[in-house]
């Protein structure tokens, strides 16, 4: 077995990966709870906010990848098994069953700030560990904070 050499060293490597890995978690699960709520919406702006959620999924699962395929490159290799999501994932999710389409709203609002909050974090975390990676988690931050607003402008007035 061949181990893919990173150029960074160790240290600045063991941040920047940490920081991929519990963004990967984070994105992958993300995109499981746009799915489930576009899968369960119900209400008067089913169609609207059923295509909105996809776009979130779409983006979600794009940036997945382009985090997991960083930190390969840098030597660790990705976690996005099931179990490890499972495991590790803590944003806010739909409950079971039917989604009325203002709660569906809400708990894309309430995932998204949350995600974005830690993604605010690693990208403190990086800043000096590695500017690459944390460049790469600038931009997935300025799409998810507009797809946040996208979403709590869709429950306005409150």
């Amino acid at each position: 077995m061949t181990t893919v050499r990173s150029t960074l060293p160790d240290d600045a490597r063991k941040v920047a990966c940490e920081a991929l890995q519990d963004t990967l978690v984070d994105l992958l699960g993300l995109s499981l709870v746009g799915k489930q709520a576009h899968w369960n919406i119900v209400g008067p702006r089913f169609r609207s906010i059923h295509l909105q959620l996809d776009e979130v999924v779409t983006a979600a699962r794009d940036f997945a990848d382009t985090v997991a395929e960083r930190s390969a490159a840098l030597g660790v290799p990705p976690d996005g098994r099931p179990e490890t999501v499972a495991k590790a994932f803590t944003l806010p999710a739909p409950q079971e069953g039917w989604v009325r389409d203002s709660d569906a709203v809400q708990v894309m609002v309430d995932a998204l700030q949350e995600a974005v909050g830690r993604l605010r974090e690693r990208i403190d975390a990086t800043e000096k560990a590695d500017p690459v990676t944390q460049d790469l988690l600038i931009g997935i931050t300025a799409e998810l904070e507009k797809q946040r607003w996208m979403f709590d402008a869709e429950n306005f007035p409150r």
